[in-house]
């Protein structure tokens, strides 16, 4: 017999469902609750508000995600020397193993965070960079250890640039694997999008830094 579904764990999957398909701004709490089958009692008791459960939502990966990305470039730095094919190499095994923590976890997560920024949802960029403040300076120490020629102006663009295209790819990554399946006539998923999506982000970030007009 599979274990009961804790009436907590039953508005996170629906929650997680409508904002994928949705967005988070386009799904009210109403939807949600009705489609969980709870009252919206229930919601505030585990959650309190609507932005906490956005939060709750996205953190089910970043539990998973954040720490395996530490270890990995924890690892990287024992190095005396690598490059930037290797700091985002980093990333590639943490994506994949978010499959673990839900079906079709990865495709989930960047879909996800793809509509938190394209929704404008503030709190959960604050949410992201205050409680894995650690992990995102490490990746940061990483990138400037692989590409010292980048000063500070330089590395505040590539790293909005690099989040631009993640966050573009991540939003729009099942249309995109549509297109492309249909061009290309071959199957497109998650794992094909993020091993090409990889070497294109580290070639970006490694690129000589371009002298400027005074």
């Amino acid at each position: 017999m599979a274990p009961r579904t804790s009436t907590k764990e039953k508005i996170l999957d629906v929650a997680e469902g409508l904002f994928a398909e949705h967005g988070f701004n386009d799904t009210s709490l109403r939807t949600i609750t009705g489609k969980a089958n709870v009252n919206l009692a229930s919601v505030n008791y585990h959650f309190g508000d609507k932005k906490t459960l956005v939060r709750a939502v996205l953190d089910r990966y970043l539990e998973a995600l954040m720490p395996s990305i530490k270890t990995s470039l924890i690892e990287l730095n024992t190095r005396d020397s690598y490059d930037m094919d290797d700091v985002f190499e980093s990333l590639r095994l943490p994506l994949r193993t978010l499959n673990d923590v839900r079906p079709n976890g990865t495709a989930l997560f960047m879909l996800l965070i793809g509509r938190g920024y394209t929704d404008v949802q503030g709190h959960l960029r604050w949410f992201i960079t205050t409680r894995y403040e650690e992990v995102l300076n490490l990746f940061t120490f990483s990138i400037m250890k692989a590409n010292p020629e980048l000063c500070e102006e330089q590395l505040f663009w590539r790293l909005h640039f690099t989040l631009g295209t993640c966050v573009f790819t991540m939003a729009s990554s099942q249309a995109l694997s549509e297109l492309a399946e249909s061009k290309f006539e071959k199957e497109v998923d998650v794992k094909s999008v993020v091993d090409l999506l990889i070497p294109y982000l580290s070639v970006g970030m490694s690129a000589k830094q371009l002298a400027q007009d005074k």
